[in-house]
């Protein structure tokens, strides 16, 4: 793209009529939350997108992304930018130490041999499903014995899915992470200039991803769990939309399942088939 329709699209700014456009449609399809004061941010990502296609203008970027081409080729694209994927090893850890604790050694004590089955409903770029198998292979350490293991992520971004996959990270994403657990469960790069880690294939090969996207109606999934991870991705969806969301994943629950949620948000006041524990952990009825 030559500079001077570049100087053209760095100049553009995003209408009233399309950011009205573009916030309706992405609520409504995917329950992501554009309000007004998010409208410098979408302003900003979307314009990777204008001078990917080399659009000139936000108007002709709505016309193209909501025509039949633009909804096949260019609609994950956009998704991809607009979504968050906000995340860390760890984050949270009282869930972490809640399933080395208490539902590692029920589930062991009741169902010795058979695997135990996670979904990180919003896993982003894989850093939460990667803590879980460290978290349960560390368990099967401490115990002497095998503990089989699927843990299966999902999110809305394509992209975002497959960093998970490779997962491979900078050096510096996991510095929170115990020594030990670096040592075991990351290996470096050949060359020590690029400063990158990747997780080892032990983990890799007990963990799948899928693109999902919460809002659908159903979710396209067999299997039912035995905990589901669902954190830090309802705080952008507004209250019918959590419940829905809620009711949605606990289809896939397995009675007497444990469901977290992230520590800002809640069930309180929900219709939904989950007993409270602790703040922002439940059990299926």
């Amino acid at each position: 793209m030559n500079n001077f329709i570049q100087d053209i699209i760095s100049k553009e700014k995003l209408t009233d009529s399309d950011f009205k456009r573009l916030s309706e449609f992405i609520y409504r399809n995917y329950g992501i939350k554009m309000p007004n004061e998010k409208r410098t941010m979408l302003e900003g990502r979307l314009m990777k997108r204008l001078r990917a296609n080399e659009i000139k203008s936000f108007a002709e970027y709505c016309d193209y992304v909501f025509s039949p081409e633009g909804m096949e080729k260019e609609l994950i694209s956009m998704i991809n930018v607009v979504s968050t994927n906000k995340t860390d090893f760890f984050r949270e850890p009282a869930h972490f130490e809640f399933l080395y604790e208490t539902v590692l050694p029920e589930f062991h004590q009741k169902n010795k041999g058979e695997p135990i089955k996670i979904w990180s409903s919003a896993s982003s770029s894989g850093e939460e499903p990667y803590t879980i198998a460290m978290v349960i292979s560390e368990f099967a350490k401490q115990h002497g014995s095998p503990f089989p293991y699927h843990i299966f992520g999902s999110d809305i971004s394509s992209d975002i899915l497959e960093k998970a996959q490779m997962g491979v990270y900078k050096d510096e994403r996991i510095s929170d992470v115990p020594l030990a657990y670096q040592k075991r469960y990351f290996m470096s790069n050949k060359d020590p200039q690029k400063k990158l880690v990747r997780v080892v294939p032990e983990l890799r090969k007990n963990t799948s991803f899928m693109r999902i996207n919460l809002m659908d109606t159903t979710y396209p999934i067999g299997e039912k769990f035995h905990v589901i991870f669902c954190r830090n991705v309802l705080i952008y969806f507004d209250r019918p939309t959590q419940e829905a969301v809620i009711n949605k994943l606990c289809n896939h629950l397995l009675p007497g399942g444990y469901f977290l949620l992230g520590h800002s948000e809640s069930a309180t006041g929900m219709q939904v088939p989950l007993v409270p524990l602790k703040p922002t952990i439940f059990r299926r009825k």
